[in-house]
């Protein structure tokens, strides 16, 4: 046998001893019942997707697909299940923007982000939006900025609680425009709501799927949204880059990670049975309708570089604003 057709041998003999563990891990799995852990209670969006995907996961990769709600310490405890698991393909994280701030807030927290947790999928996108309450006579952004540099008691805002995303864009928003916005924290997007329809706050800012019906309604008046464009549902809201604040543009986002380590065939062949199910035409227009969320369906290779800068980007407001957790 000649040299080089000896090396070529030797090279496929030893790819096949590098990748063997990996096909065969793919191959077998799965083997049992796949969790989804969502470190939430059930109700919200993050708890939302996971249930409309469970029944077609189920039929397609033909084992139990279990939903778990771990909820507590804004989702460091269910997340930190997923990161500290077996990496076998067996453990599941549904989770949201939240992931991107946990460290910044939460400093003691039992796992690392971006070294315990693999990315699986970037399920899509949707934009907080401002809006205030019908009887104040702010009509954009413009008004409101005026408003609060007048010193005339300022202008007040709710959000979903400190740290959250709607409350740091619009600290950045504030810094951007050389002015501070009076913050009211809630624990959740009901009470925020029901305030700033009776006028106890002036302004609240949360995700389209809980606005814009409000604002159809004429419960609320839009002053902006805070999406790099114009959602369809709310074409005539300008944009925050519209009105020269583009780096106040702030989205909420929704993905699937899982255990660092797990091998990666098993996490491409999951990510497209997500892919698959997420593209039911049901399923589908439940998101983009109702939820409001723009699908991107991003693999590992865009979810990883975009989380990395979400991580930096929201770190230094957090950091800059001394923002504590409630």
């Amino acid at each position: 046998m000649s040299r080089s057709r000896w090396m070529c041998l030797l090279a496929l003999v030893l790819q096949a001893w590098v990748l063997s563990p990996l096909d065969a891990s793919a191959q077998g799995w799965p083997s049992g019942p796949i969790r989804i852990v969502v470190p939430f209670t059930p109700g919200g969006s993050v708890d939302a997707i996971p249930r409309l995907l469970q029944p077609g996961l189920q039929e397609r990769l033909g084992v139990p697909v279990i939903v778990e709600n771990r909820p507590g310490a804004s989702g460091a405890i269910g997340t930190a299940a997923v990161a500290k698991a077996v990496p076998n393909g067996n453990t599941w994280l549904s989770i949201a923007d939240t992931l991107a701030v946990s460290g910044a807030l939460y400093q003691d927290q039992a796992f690392d982000v971006e070294k315990d947790l693999e990315p699986v999928l970037r399920i899509g996108t949707s934009p907080y939006v401002l809006a205030v309450n019908v009887s104040r006579p702010h009509r954009d952004l413009a008004d409101v900025i005026a408003a609060a540099r007048s010193g005339a008691g300022g202008v007040s805002y709710a959000s979903f609680g400190s740290g959250s995303g709607g409350h740091l864009a619009m600290l950045q928003l504030g810094r951007s425009a050389g002015t501070s916005l009076l913050h009211v924290p809630y624990r959740g997007g009901g009470p925020a709501v029901a305030d700033a329809i009776a006028g106890h706050v002036d302004m609240v800012i949360g995700s389209a799927a809980l606005i814009a019906p409000l604002l159809r309604g004429g419960k609320l008046r839009g002053i902006a949204q805070f999406g790099p464009a114009r959602l369809a549902a709310l074409p005539d809201l300008p944009t925050v880059g519209e009105a020269g604040f583009k780096d106040a543009e702030s989205v909420v986002w929704w993905g699937i990670f899982t255990t660092a380590g797990t091998p990666k065939p098993v996490i491409e062949r999951f990510r497209a049975e997500l892919v698959a199910g997420l593209s039911d035409e049901r399923v589908a227009r439940q998101l983009s309708e109702t939820m409001q969320i723009r699908l991107t369906l991003d693999g590992p290779e865009s979810l990883r570089p975009f989380l990395s800068e979400e991580i930096r980007r929201w770190g230094r407001v957090i950091r800059d604003h001394a923002v504590k957790p409630d």
